[in-house]
């Protein structure tokens, strides 16, 4: 029986196939809609958590002033110094590696590129606390820091605009705020000075791309000792500008950052009723608040999105009743020469889902193309979640049976001689 009215639906449909597709439309709509928003959104919330995870593995920044970022404001507010990191390592528990950080813009120049670029002073703790991984030559060493040597590791975008296709590793490059001269090892000797240095590339990193802190691969990492010592000079001992930490694997990331403002805050000599004039960030608390916010959203667009199912529902359900009038001496006939009342029910209902269906499956294909299309514009991983696809279908087709049992209710609810004498 069932297999009847199926066929018999399809028939209905190709009788009727201009408005079998107005009537699915809203369904189409609303199914493609659906989905889009959903598997967007999934991809935007990898997207996030990708670029989080790149910052670093259980990363926690500390820097002085008041907010995160580029923007942040940390004018008049002291440093970090060698002694705060001593401390931490030796007081604080959880961490598994500790970086200090002092990072200036300079200019740098190879032959006749040149350049301002991100220089960042650091310890080689900093390459695996951030996740970096390198793409040729050699990271910093411990000897590099203890001796202050003029070496450097650049990344992927520093290295393209210096020396192009150019191998890089073993070649000079100069550093500084005064660097005004091309870079070679005769010339280094001659003209070097507190501010201005030829450093040595002994390593380039892989790419890591953008972050919501701007372009990482566009940086130079030198021992800190070595940008103390030739670059910036050191004219007091809060020169740190930023302390990472790498926290151990299932450590208490809230009281770790606990501990860390308590012992930061007495080391400051901060009272109790003064805000902190430093900051402490976990990679794993910004990516899980992000996550939310961007799932919460991406839930509020897919039903605004929902809407437009329902109204395709509505679509199905005033098509059926004018398929219902339109048939009414065909429903008499049935009824007259035996037909149950439930038969007739099931027919009507059967091609009220077959619509919907229908559309479920032609919004799935489109959403399909959609996604992988919009995801390449936007730059988002595409993500098939095959579950919020199969839940867009199975509600497409209870949209179906919930608005066309009224027609159908009305269609076996006929009486049989009153439908026999319709025109």
């Amino acid at each position: 029986m069932l297999g009847n009215a199926f066929h018999i639906a399809l028939r209905e449909i190709r009788r009727n196939l201009m408005r079998a597709f107005l009537t699915v439309l809203g369904v189409i709509i609303g199914v493609a809609a659906v989905i889009t928003m959903v598997t967007l959104g999934q991809g935007t919330t990898q997207a996030v958590k990708n670029q989080i995870s790149s910052l670093g593995s259980n990363l926690v920044m500390l820097r002085p002033g008041m907010g995160f970022g580029p923007r942040a404001s940390s004018a008049g507010v002291p440093n970090f110094t060698q002694s705060d990191v001593e401390a931490l390592t030796s007081q604080i528990d959880g961490i598994a590696a500790i970086a200090p950080v002092s990072s200036s813009s300079l200019s740098t120049i190879y032959r006749q590129n040149a350049r301002s670029t991100s220089v960042t002073g650091t310890h080689p703790a900093y390459f695996g606390i951030n996740n970096w991984k390198l793409a040729s030559g050699r990271l910093l060493d411990e000897s590099d820091l203890q001796t202050g040597a003029a070496v450097c590791v650049i990344g992927d975008t520093a290295k393209t605009e210096l020396f192009g296709s150019e191998d890089p590793i073993g070649k000079l490059i100069r550093i500084g705020k005064a660097a005004t001269s091309t870079s070679s090892s005769s010339s280094a000797s001659k003209s070097e000075s507190p501010y201005s240095s030829s450093f040595q590339v002994v390593g380039v990193l892989a790419p890591k791309g953008q972050s919501g802190m701007g372009n990482q691969d566009d940086t130079i990492i030198v021992p800190i000792s070595a940008l103390q010592r030739r670059l910036t000079g050191r004219t007091s001992s809060r020169d740190i500008s930023q302390i990472t930490i790498s926290a151990e694997d299932g450590a208490d990331s809230t009281r770790l950052i606990a501990d860390i403002t308590s012992l930061m805050r007495s080391r400051r000599n901060l009272d109790r009723n003064e805000d902190s004039d430093f900051n402490v960030f976990d990679t794993r608390q910004i990516a899980e608040t992000l996550s939310s916010s961007t799932k919460m959203m991406t839930t509020l667009l897919a039903a605004v999105a929902g809407v437009s199912l329902l109204v395709g529902g509505i679509g199905i359900m005033n098509i059926m009743l004018v398929s219902v009038t339109e048939r009414t001496r065909e429903i008499g006939i049935r009824l007259a020469i035996g037909a149950r009342a439930r038969e007739v029910l099931l027919q009507f209902l059967v091609e009220a889902i077959t619509l919907s269906c229908i559309g479920g499956i032609a919004g799935i294909l489109i959403a399909f193309g959609l996604c992988y299309a919009l995801s390449r514009v936007i730059q988002v991983p595409f993500l098939f979640d095959l579950r919020i696809n199969l839940i867009a279908f199975f509600f497409s087709a209870a949209i179906g049976i919930v608005f066309g049992f009224a027609p159908a209710r009305r269609a076996a609810a006929l009486d049989p001689i009153d439908a026999l004498r319709h025109e």
